[in-house]
This record gives C-alpha cells, structure tokens and sequence, in this order.
C-alpha cells in the first residue's frame, strides 16, 4: 500500500486516472491538511464494478465459515490500530476523542459478529406433499452491492453496509464522504491484509456526481445502499430503482424527546442534551426537539442550559465536544439560529461561535438551546445537523405526542416518563423506527433493525443485524426429487 490514500481496486492501491487529488482539512483547525485523497472519475468507478463483477462468482461460491474468518481477522486488525484509527476520525471528522474511540470499536464489534454470522447462513427445510421431495430454501448474494456513505459516522456506518454483503456473498464497490475517506481506506486495507480475494472490495473516493452515480446507474451494480440527506437519498431512491435495483435509504430526521409531568427534570435534561449535543449534534438520530410537558417546563428550561453551558468545546483529541464537519456545515447552523430568532423563538443557551485560542480557528459553535418555540416554526420542522435543541412547551401528554408526530421525518424518538402507561402509549403511538423510554434518542445496538418511517427512510429493507443480511440476500425455493 504506496500511502492508504489511493483508491482500492481489485486489489491494487491505485491513482485516480483523472491525476487529480483533493485535500482533508482539520475542521478544528483548517489550515491543517490531514490527507490527500484521489479526485475520481466516473472511469474509476467504472473499473471498480467492473473489477466487483468479475470476482462475484468466485466470492459467492467462498463457504461462509471462510468469509467469517477473513472477517474476523480484519476485525482484530482493527482493533490492534484502534488507537491510530481513532485520531485519524478525530482529526478528518472532529468528532470528541471518546466518541471517536466508540465509533472504531463500533466498526470492530461490527466485523467480528457478522464474522459469526457467516457460518449461519442457509435456509429452512419445509414439509413437502410429495413422499420423494425435499422442499428447502437458500439464502443467495444478490450480487454487486453499491455503498454510498456519510461523514457523520465515518468508520460505523460503512462498517454496518460492508459487513453483512460481505458476509451473505456479495462483492461491494464503496464511495466514501469526501469530508472522512481516511478510515474506510483503513478498513480496505485491514482487509486486504486478512486475505479478502482480489476485486470482492473497492473504494473509490471522489465526488457522488461522478463516483456515487456510475456506482448507482451501472448496469453490473444489483444492490444500493445510501445514508445521507432526505433530499439527495430520494434522489438516490429514484435513480436506483429506475434502474430495477434493490435499494435502501437512511436519511434525515427531527427527532423529538417527549419529557411527562412525571419525569425528573434534571434527569430529563441530562437526557436531551447527551442525545442533542453529543457528537456535535451531528447525528441523523440527534435529539432537535424536547417537547416538555408545562408543569415541568420551567426548571426543565434551567436544567438544560446549565448541561449546555457545562460543555467543554474545543479540538476533539481532548475536549468534550468538537467541531462541525466543515464551514459549510458550521454556516448552515448560524443560519438556523438566525432563523429561529427572525421566527419568534427565545435563545436560552449558545447560539454562538466560541472565543478562546483553542477555538478561534475551527469551525466550532456552542451547544444552542431554543425556548418559546412553535412546532410549525423552522426550528422545530427541518434537520438542523448541529447542536441546538429547540423546546417545545405542551398542556398534557396527548398534545405531546400529537406534536412529537407532527413532523415530515420518523427515524427516532423517546419519552421521559414514570408512568408506565404514557410510556406503552408513546410506543405504540410514536411515528419512528426507533422508539426508546428514559433514554437518549442516540445510541444503537449492533444486533437489531434500525432504520425510519416517513422521510427518514425508503421503508424497504431494514439494516443491522439479521435485517441488514436480509437485504443482502435473496431467496432460492428447492424441489429435489430424488
């Protein structure tokens, strides 16, 4: 491997063939270059599928105790450079050093479970009405699967898409963000090292105009898997099954913490502020609305600052909250706190950039509370990406929940109560493909389904666990007549 900056194709660490390169900056401070990365074409990610398409029947035919082992030893590479890796995240992302180290872990704990996984699969043998029929079924790769990746969770979340194709048979052309490429070059590499075959991975970094749509419209790609925006993922949808593709979608959300009159409200606070402040609110399940019941509202309100306020902002390695991703994403939350003041709302916290040496130069911003919001205002309908949570005072439980729900976006939501009704009710009730009691709207388990409802998802294949296989496989129904 010349430098982990080049692109990964059928096995070679290779040079763009448009010669062009683009550069990784600090987001706490940007006049550091991290890394170069390769500038691709739509030609290189031709290549990629191309090199994918040829080495599918072999992978497929690989018996799945081989796929886990290869795997499992690319997982415990990872681990042996967890350290390395986790500065590496810290520095192209931004992200707090411990929430970094979790992610990596994330990734390594992601390996080396569907490196067990891989020797499960198979399907299930059925009574058949004939005396000389066995009636069974297999689980099959469905081919080519195209990843489209976001920065936000830069190592997790191709993790979460690579693992699972790779386990049920599939061979994988992956584009990374352009805003965090270094780690997934690491995973292509921890990989390589562990024996995967020629061609079965490929990463091509570059823009999604040319890379991200030649993986998507490439008539070798069977499967397309996309985390980002709700706007360009319904883009995505539309290109993808327009070409007959499996495809799933995790996009957006805006997602509420409902806080009952029961609830304590220092708890509760410490609840929505871990869930809206944690990774920088950068988080498709971050914690944007607290909507509080009125009897509690009041100190609700100066438990929440006081968590606000005691956040340690500065460069990731070794504050408690970092910066955002990029000036652009920094200027879109400015935006928003201008917004929601134009709109009416109250700042009770933030809603500033810090001063201080350690922050003048990156793209940082405080932890924002908002009071005095309406569920209609912007604040409280579109996905801000950053840290502010807007409050929202409501009368009873049931006007909570109608508003919790009254949003275009379903990917997670949670409930803060003692009563073990209202929290069976807000279940049962609650519009999101994440429903949590008395915790944060952050934070998930490896083994189960996550994904959306509404805009926060194409609602078709659930990923994770045994439902993340699923997508990736596709069934075969055997009459064997012997």
């Amino acid at each position: 491997m010349p430098n982990g900056k080049q692109n990964y194709v059928n096995g070679e660490w290779v040079a763009s063939e448009t010669g062009e390169t683009f550069d990784v900056e600090n987001p706490a401070n940007p006049s550091e270059t991290v890394a170069t990365y390769q500038q691709s074409s739509a030609d290189d990610a031709t290549a990629a599928v191309e090199a994918a398409v040829a080495a599918e029947d072999e992978w497929a035919n690989t018996p799945g105790p081989e796929r886990g082992r290869i795997l499992r030893q690319a997982g415990s590479i990872l681990a042996d450079r967890k350290d390395e890796l986790t500065e590496l995240l810290v520095e192209e992302e931004g992200k707090a050093r411990p929430e970094a180290a979790g992610e990596v872990q994330r990734a390594i704990d992601i390996f080396h479970y569907f490196a067990g996984k891989a020797s499960d699969l198979g399907g299930t043998v059925k009574g058949s009405s004939s005396r000389d029929t066995t009636l069974y079924t297999r689980k099959e790769p469905v081919g080519v699967a195209a990843l489209v990746t976001p920065w936000n969770y830069p190592i997790a979340i191709p993790a979460w898409k690579l693992a699972p194709a790779l386990t049920a048979g599939n061979t994988v052309v992956l584009k990374p963000a352009s805003a965090a490429p270094g780690v997934v070059l690491a995973i292509a590499q921890a990989l390589d090292e562990a024996g995967l075959p020629d061609g079965v991975f490929n990463v091509v970094t570059g823009p999604g105009s040319s890379v991200g749509s030649e993986f998507i419209e490439h008539e070798g790609t069977d499967a397309v898997s996309f985390t980002g925006s709700s706007q360009v993922g319904e883009m995505v949808y539309d290109q993808a099954t327009d070409q007959g593709k499996r495809v799933q979608t995790e996009l957006g959300g805006k997602n509420p913490t409902l806080v009952a009159d029961s609830a304590n409200p220092a708890e509760a606070a410490e609840i929505v502020a871990s869930g809206g402040f944690g990774t920088t609110g950068q988080s498709c399940t971050a914690c944007s609305r607290a909507i509080v019941h009125e009897d509690v509202y009041d100190e609700f309100v100066d438990e929440l600052v006081d968590e606000a306020e005691a956040i340690d902002i500065g460069p990731g390695l070794d504050h408690e909250m970092g910066p955002q991703v990029s000036e652009s994403e920094l200027d879109s939350t400015l935006d928003y706190i201008d917004i929601a003041q134009e709109e009416g709302a109250t700042l009770a916290a933030g809603g500033n950039t810090p001063e201080g040496e350690d922050v003048e130069d990156g793209y940082f911003v405080e932890p924002t509370v908002f009071v005095d919001v309406d569920n209609d205002m912007r604040i409280a309908q579109e996905e801000v990406f950053g840290p502010v949570v807007a409050v929202i005072k409501v009368s009873d439980f049931d006007e909570g929940l109608e508003t919790a729900n009254d949003v275009e976006y379903g990917l997670s939501a949670s409930v803060v109560t003692d009563d073990h009704t209202e929290a069976n009710r807000f279940i049962d009730d609650a519009e999101a493909g994440v429903v949590k009691v008395n915790e944060k709207t952050t934070g998930l388990e490896l083994h189960v389904p996550f994904g959306g409802f509404k805009r926060s998802s194409s609602e078709t294949w659930r990923e994770q666990g045994d439902a993340g296989l699923e997508f990736y496989t596709i069934e075969k129904t055997v009459y064997d007549n012997y």
